[in-house]
This record gives structure tokens, sequence and C-alpha cells, in this order.
């Protein structure tokens, strides 16, 4: 992990301070005297939450809030990719690995005051499975059922042995919330964690605020406010300015040259579990023919989409498997950039002169994707006409829910997501592989070095049906003050993790 001041840096993430909102200039303290350190943080970030409730409302917008920072879970993925104790102190697993015997952490409160035992932790898991609407909750099906053996000892049977379960446990399927909650989830957040929602001002902000009772060690920042803009120049404008301490995950690699020339910047390039994806219906014609979407991955030369799109920043993948995930593999050379090929593959089809409608979510990254695209498919003879959808309201409910599209462009950001979205032909996708499903089954309850030979093989398959062309690794590109630390810019779950950010004394 490398930090640099003013220029390119790699590995952390910023926040700057806005006057508007903290009501001081930046550089300012709110409450701290001549030599104190400031104890409010200012965050920007684009795609505002509809609401907070992560477990009916599909995006990353809500669990990028709230997770680590308001919601916790027994465990936590820390910056490398691995799984630490959060909740739980510890751990046993027994001898057929069915059997996770958790220890919780003693004196741990909710924001609401109820005190968090083993009960909580049968009742959130159990919420997953019964309550959730969303595709992720096909990551508790494993478990068999969870007993309170104690106020502070859990255990959790699985059906069966499953190396992706501890895993999925530290990312929002995993969240802990109050046995007996009556909250609407949709205005009110319940958890551990060491902020509580202050306000939320729809279209503005929504503020964190410290909590004074927090189990874990206490935040050196006190009050967080997130603001939201509504592109990604505007939110450039503001940490040029000084109006945000940080902007997170920006998305105007056009004005980076600029910032990283700012010796009162610091900009990074985290890493990400985001894949940008340019997703093709199989279930709607013509994309429901094998030949036409593999014209479509032979039609896109992928480093020429990073290059004009995204300024380079970013890597190329060939899969929806990035490095971090144990069992990646380099597939980009599965379908070279090869027009002939892919109108080759259009003309066996009978789909020569093909019209589409492209529905492009009203996103910086899909926008400039999408121009590239249009451009490329047209080289071999696919006429793709853009159709603007506004993001998160429109895209949601006619592409993800209604299926109402042919294809599209987006972000998948949640981690280890290759099963959620290519394991259920159900999914907006669309893409219908029975053989998979045993695979991956097969690959989950064997050893590690299984695990990981098995979940190789089902990436193949879906790469070798064209199901989607994953275009590129989104970069989580961070731009804050000089002088924030504690900084998580590796996007390793969907989470913001801002627990640890802290002014420093230069």
């Amino acid at each position: 992990m490398q930090i640099l001041t003013g220029r390119r840096a790699v590995g952390t993430v910023a926040v700057l301070t806005s006057v508007a909102l903290a009501g001081c200039s930046a550089g300012s303290s709110t409450g701290a005297g001549e030599g104190e350190a400031r104890t409010d943080v200012v965050v920007g970030l684009t795609g505002e939450p509809t609401n907070l409730d992560f477990t009916t409302t599909s995006g990353s917008a809500i669990p990028q809030l709230l997770m680590n920072n308001v919601y916790e879970g027994l465990v936590t993925i820390d910056q490398e990719g691995a799984v630490q104790p959060q909740l739980a102190e510890s751990w046993e697993v027994n001898g057929d690995r069915t059997v996770y015997t958790f220890t919780l952490h003693d004196g741990v409160t909710f924001s609401d005051g109820s005190r968090f035992t083993a009960d909580d932790v049968v009742a959130s898991i159990d919420r997953v499975k019964e309550d959730w609407t969303l595709s992720l909750k096909s990551k508790m099906d494993v478990v068999a059922k969870a007993e309170a053996t104690s106020d502070t000892e859990v255990a959790v049977t699985l059906k069966r042995p499953s190396n992706a379960w501890l895993f999925d446990m530290g990312t929002s399927v995993g969240a802990m919330f109050p046995d007996d909650l009556s909250a609407d989830l949709a205005t009110e957040a319940v958890g551990t964690g060491p902020y509580t929602i202050e306000e939320v001002a729809t279209g503005e902000h929504i503020t964190l605020a410290a909590r004074d009772d927090y189990w874990g060690e206490t935040s050196a920042i006190e009050d967080i406010t997130v603001r939201y803009f509504a592109d990604a120049n505007a939110q450039a404008n503001a940490v040029r300015a000084g109006d945000i301490d940080m902007a997170y995950n920006l998305q105007t690699p056009d004005l980076l040259a600029g910032l990283e020339q700012n010796e009162e910047l610091q900009v990074i390039d985290g890493t990400s579990t985001g894949e940008v994806l340019l997703a093709l219906n199989n279930t709607e014609p013509p994309f429901d023919d094998l030949r036409v979407r593999r014209a479509v991955m032979y039609a896109i030369d992928r480093q020429a989409v990073l290059d004009t799109a995204w300024a380079g920043h970013g890597e190329l993948i060939g899969s929806m498997v990035p490095p971090t995930d144990p069992y990646h593999q380099d597939l980009t050379g599965a379908y070279p950039y090869d027009p002939d090929q892919a109108r080759e593959l259009l003309e066996e089809a009978g789909a020569e002169d093909l019209s589409i409608t492209f529905d492009v979510p009203t996103r910086p990254y899909a926008e400039a994707v999408a121009q590239v695209v249009v451009s490329q498919l047209q080289d071999v003879g696919i006429d793709a006409t853009i159709v603007p959808a506004e993001f998160p309201a429109v895209w949601l409910d006619k592409v993800f829910t209604k299926h109402d599209y042919q294809m599209s462009v987006i972000l998948h950001t949640e981690a280890r997501d290759l099963l959620t979205i290519f394991g259920d032909p159900d999914y907006y996708i669309g893409y219908d592989n029975p053989q998979l499903a045993e695979v991956a089954q097969e690959a989950d309850r064997g050893s590690p070095d299984e695990y990981v030979a098995g979940m190789q093989q089902v990436a193949r398959m879906i790469v070798d049906d064209a199901a989607s062309n994953p275009l590129f690794l989104f970069p989580n590109t961070v731009v804050a003050d000089a002088r924030l630390t504690g900084i998580a810019a590796n996007a390793t779950t969907e989470s913001m993790d801002l627990t640890g950010l802290r002014w420093s004394d230069g």
C-alpha cells in the first residue's frame, strides 16, 4: 500500500470540509481549539441511497454507507480481503466443517440501548432466510439452523461444509439486528456499530454521529456528514474547492491529473470487487442465441473501453472474479478483440444488421462506457440505441426487477458475487446452466484446493457461454485532504468503512 501526497497514491481514503454542512471553512475545526485535532469529516459520494433498508432494497449505496459504520457482523472483511473477528471474539469449527461455534463479545449494545446476545444472532440469520427479498439471501441457504447455547455463544449448523459461508458473513447478509426488531428499517437503522444515523436530508446528505456507548474503540471522528452529488464532476469540484474532506469512489478519471497536482490533496487508487458488466439478457432475443452473445464478446475491445472511457484506470479481468478472490484466473484472452469473428458469428446466426436497445443507467462510468461500446458494435453491424435509465429508481425497476431490456451496463460491487449473478436463472441476466449449480456446490463442500479448482471451472463455464461481458474491474479512487489518515480505500466488500478516520496533527 502506497500513499502519496499531491500525487497518485494507492490504498487509502479522504475527506474534506463543507462550509454549508459543517458550518466552517475548510481547514477549521468543529469542536476543537487551536492545536487540537478536528473531530468532524465531510465525505462526498454520488449515488444516494433510496432508503436505509438493504434487506429489501437492491443496490450497493445502502450497505456502502451502513456496514461497519452503523451495522456490524460476527466477522468483517479487512483491507486485504481476509476474514477478521468483529462481534464474535472467536469461533471454532467441528471436524466435518458443518458446525461453527461463535463466542461473542460481552457488553455489546445496539443503538437503541438493548443488549446484543446470541438470540440476536439467531434472529438475524433467520431473518435473512425468511424475510429478506434480495437474491443475496441465497448466501444463507447453506445454513440448517442457528441456536443460542448461552447469551454469549451461538452454534450455526450448515447443511454441508462450505468454503464460502464465513466470508459471506462479513458482508451485508451477516449484519446483526435486534431479535425483537420493530423499527422500520427504511427510515431507521438499529445496529451495534460506532455510529448512528443522526439526520437524513433526502437529495442532500446523511449525517452520522458517534455513539458514546459503543462497545469497541472510541472513534476519533464524532460527526460524519456524507454529501450526495448529482454527478461526479460536482463531486470533484467540491473536493478541489475544499467543500468536502474526502471524495470516495470518484468517477471522473479525466479530472484526476489536475487533482494529483494539488499538494493539499492525496489521490488514491484502491482496489475493489466491482466489475463493470456489459449485461446481456439471456432470455430475450437476440441474446438468447449463444452465437450472438459470443459475437458481442469478440466485437468489444475491452482495453480500448478501459482506456477511452476510464482513462486506463482499472484492470481487465476476463471474468466476474477479481484478483482478490482465491479462485481468480486469467481469462482475459478467452475472447480477443476480433471484429471479423464477430461478423461471422452474426451471419451464422442470421443476425446481420441487428438493431438492439441499450438501457444505460445515469452513472458516469456507464455513460462513458456506453459510447465506446456503441461505436464498436456499430463496426460489426449491430446498431445499439442508448436508452437512458435514471439510476437507481428507473434502472432497478425496469432492468433489474422487470428484466425489461436487451443489453445494459452496470457496476456490480458485491464481493464474490459470481454465483449471485450467474447461478440463478431468475436473476436479471437470465443465465440458466443446471450443471453450474452442481459444480459450484461440489466446490463449496470440498477442500480449499477443490473449492478453488471447482470455482475456476464455474467461471470458465460462464465465460464459454458468453453469459455477459465483464469489461473491467473498477478502481476505488479516493481524493482526500492530505491531513486525513486512517482511510480504508480498498473496497473489499460493499462497505465504505469510515471507522478509522482521524486527522493528523500536521
